[in-house]
């Protein structure tokens, strides 16, 4: 029995984007099941696990002492193996209606800088968490399938993936990558970029949550038409006791300044080692975004600004990885084609 033939007369195939931020998980035939925060919390006395995904973030800095709340995934990769582990674990219970007997094939991305070791660990992690066989797909090729690019075609697709720990910039043609780079880069360092200048400006400090959040809500790449303003609460660290201070949008993208910058120069990297033919296509088609933090307010118009070539933002950028993770479930043949060893 060939590959295809095994995949479709099984039920329960995922798709998982696993994500330092979000894990997001696509069931054949029934789409995007989960989408929740890569986060484990463990009882330290007992070393069990308390909660993963939403309730887990919830305890994230709240918790007491005897519940530890981790982040499994460092800059895309596995950081801790058995939190990862027994978070796919959960998780594919979860998308799976608790059926423990229910042993899935699996595809997942990962970045494209991955190593040898990185993607061993994906691998081994994925089959104790009960998977039957495993398929890594790189990041920035699932991306351009999930926002429709047509990648198997003989023309330049250019994409920049976003997410919460890495940042991918791709240039697509033929069905393989001609141009990838991965930096680590991405909305943890905005979020830390965040907590850093509030701390050296107001002596005041913020947790990672309140810093998302300002990153979300007022968070730019390129000055903005109406001015934003939040109100954000911490701790003074000369005082010692809680306070509330205003933060303006020119503050917030001046803190983002740096992560920003970054990511605008792997772009440009990115096309100058494209090789011509394909950067002439991209003089008309452009670069797509995609990833949770392709979101930032004017990030699109900073990249127009700076390299010249249009640039749209995908349909759904949090969605575009797994969607496109899932499209290969139904397509085996570009399976075969874009998974890497």
């Amino acid at each position: 029995m060939g590959l295809g033939s095994i995949f479709r007369i099984f039920s329960h195939d995922l798709a998982i984007d696993l994500g330092t931020s979000y894990t997001l998980i696509y069931v054949s035939g029934m789409g995007v099941a989960l989408f929740e925060p890569s986060i484990v919390a463990f009882n330290r006395m007992s070393n069990k696990v308390e909660a993963v995904g939403n309730q887990a973030k919830d305890m994230l800095g709240r918790a007491p002492g005897n519940i530890l709340a981790v982040k499994p995934l460092n800059d895309g990769v596995i950081a801790d193996f058995d939190a990862t582990e027994k978070m796919l674990e959960c998780f594919i219970k979860k998308v799976c209606n608790r059926k423990v007997l229910v042993r899935p094939r699996i595809i997942i991305c990962v970045p494209s800088g991955i190593t040898q070791v990185e993607k061993r660990a994906v691998k081994e992690s994925a089959l104790r968490a009960k998977a039957t066989a495993v398929y890594l797909v790189e990041e920035p090729m699932a991306a351009a399938i999930g926002a429709g690019l047509p990648i198997t075609e003989p023309s330049g697709n250019m994409i920049v993936d976003i997410g919460g720990g890495t940042t991918e910039v791709a240039v697509i043609s033929l069905a393989g990558i001609v141009f990838g780079q991965s930096i680590r880069i991405a909305g943890n360092e905005m979020d830390t970029a965040i907590i850093q200048y509030i701390k050296r400006k107001y002596n005041l400090l913020i947790g990672e949550r309140t810093a998302e959040q300002v990153k979300i809500e007022i968070g730019s790449g390129y000055p903005l038409e109406k001015k934003l303003t939040m109100e954000i609460k911490g701790r003074d660290l000369v005082e010692g006791v809680p306070k509330t201070i205003t933060l303006s949008d020119a503050e917030v993208r001046e803190a983002l300044d740096v992560p920003v910058r970054a990511i605008v120069d792997a772009v440009k990297i990115a096309l100058e080692r494209t090789p011509p033919e394909l950067a002439a296509d991209l003089v008309d088609k452009g670069l797509i975004l995609t990833g949770g933090c392709s979101q930032l307010h004017n990030l699109d118009k900073r990249l127009r600004e700076e390299i010249g070539i249009p640039v749209s933002l995908a349909e759904d950028p949090m969605t575009a990885v797994v969607m496109g993770t899932g499209k290969l479930l139904e397509n085996l043949d570009l399976l075969k084609r874009v998974s890497i060893e």
